[in-house]
């Protein structure tokens, strides 16, 4: 098992340096860079793949597990695994470098949540392809996770079933997490953008009366 990830991983990476090393020639600039054209675009790449990674490994895990290894239990745990190490990733890592957004759950003392959002004020470093990519597969995968979710239950699998709930409350709390700060940071910048206009308002209307009644006073004293 160790074995076959480790040559995968390394196939994965000698294809992502060949895509990005190699120069397009000729009729084969269009193909080559709409194959390599989301990692260039893209501000952090890296962040951009294990974000991506994650997902798809816990996806192939629980669809082609039984084909890697007879154990459920295995198979089980290596999904599990992904799924919890993606909602990390996307809660800590990926969402603050790919949108700027960040979210976090603190529990008061006397037993209540307190939702915290983090927003980057600057968001010239935010990449377009960043930013619609993590929406993207942050909307997708609790659709695809409860479409498993609601097979298992048909099909009278209950223990992939309480796989596939797990995975669907995890992809669930980031999108809501990210959902939340994203409203949060838009209204942070609204009330800003009011907070200027109304300055910038209030300046000009007293510079413009302010100006206005100085001039007779200048006027009256030098007759």
């Amino acid at each position: 098992m160790a074995g076959i990830l480790g040559e995968v991983a390394s196939a994965v990476a000698r294809n992502l340096v060949n895509d990005a090393t190699a120069a397009p020639a000729g009729g084969d600039a269009a193909q080559q860079q709409s194959q390599d054209g989301v990692l260039k675009r893209s501000n952090h790449p890296t962040a951009l793949l294990f974000h991506v990674g994650f997902k798809a490994g816990a996806i192939v895990m629980y669809l082609f597990g039984s084909a890697i290894s007879s154990s459920f239990v295995f198979s089980f745990v290596i999904v599990v695994l992904l799924l919890a190490f993606d909602f990390w990733t996307v809660k800590n890592v990926s969402g603050r470098l790919l949108v700027g957004l960040r979210w976090w759950n603190e529990v008061r003392e006397d037993g209540s949540n307190e939702w915290r959002f983090e927003s980057r004020e600057d968001t010239s470093r935010i990449a377009d392809v960043d930013s619609r990519i993590f929406w993207l597969t942050l909307w997708v995968m609790p659709v695809v996770w409860g479409f498993f979710a609601v097979s298992t239950f048909f099909s009278f699998n209950y223990g992939w079933m309480l796989c596939t709930l797990v995975a669907l409350s995890l992809s669930c709390a980031n999108l809501y997490g990210y959902v939340k700060c994203s409203r949060a940071a838009k209204a942070k910048v609204g009330s800003f953008a009011s907070s200027v206009a109304t300055g910038v308002l209030q300046q000009s209307i007293a510079s413009r009366f302010g100006g206005g009644g100085g001039a007779p006073a200048a006027g009256a004293s030098a007759v």
